[in-house]
């Protein structure tokens, strides 16, 4: 069953929320302030979060554009909920990422309505990506998160496997280090062009262990997968 992250501050509203949630099946999880939210997010990575805009220390807005600009967290939907009800704010709320706007005060049987509807169609969106990719022996599996090679394990970090899988997606394509960054790391966030070279090297390495080299680095453009020879 899914689990739904309930980031409200009101605890009238969480323990009301978190009742009718858990009444219909859903597993539920409540974070009142907003500095705790991507850390219960990054542990239990839930099927929907229910955003409360006006939490304490970081506002609902700002954490929906962190999530939305983070590779492993883009497609979690986002239903904001809030007081602020007039036009601009709900266009503010679903411009920074919240597939949809529910107001307060709400009605539980059309927000729940609303939860399945989001849920099901991130399902679609789920069951649409690719499962798995292959290049000549290494295997990438999607939903796992994990790397073999023949049949090797291959241990990788989250920042190293997000490369490999851009790589192994499109396989003999040469991709800049601005775009592996946007890729990557999203385009909202600010890391040096040098550090995509400290990455490659470790997913390098980890490769490596069990077989022949095919990242491939072209000298003042970027990398790419292929079984040419590799040029430093």
């Amino acid at each position: 069953m899914a689990t739904i992250l309930i980031a409200e501050d009101e605890q009238a509203i969480s323990v009301l929320l978190k009742y009718n949630l858990e009444k219909v099946g859903y597993d539920t999880i409540c974070v009142a302030h907003g500095n705790r939210v991507l850390s219960a997010v990054e542990k239990n990575v839930p099927s929907l979060i229910l955003l409360d805009w006006m939490l304490p220390e970081i506002s609902g807005l700002e954490l929906c554009k962190i999530i939305r600009n983070n590779p492993d967290w883009k497609n979690i939907p986002i239903i904001m909920l809030t007081a602020k009800g007039q036009e601009e704010d709900k266009v503010a709320g679903l411009s920074a990422g919240a597939d949809d706007y529910v107001t307060k005060p709400f009605s539980v049987p059309e927000l729940l309505a609303r939860i399945k509807t989001n849920l099901r169609r991130s399902t679609n969106i789920a069951s649409s990506i690719k499962k798995e990719y292959v290049f000549q022996d290494i295997v990438l599996k999607t939903v796992e998160k994990k790397v073999f090679r023949g049949e090797n394990y291959v241990q990788l970090g989250p920042t190293e496997f997000r490369i490999l899988q851009l790589l192994i997606s499109n396989p003999h394509q040469v991709f800049s280090r601005d775009e592996v960054l946007k890729t990557v790391w999203g385009q909202s966030i600010y890391v040096e062009p040098r550090t995509v070279d400290v990455h490659i090297r470790r997913l390098r390495k980890a490769l490596n262990e069990f077989g022949p080299d095919y990242i491939r680095t072209i000298r003042a453009t970027g990398y790419s997968l292929d079984d040419h020879q590799v040029e430093e």
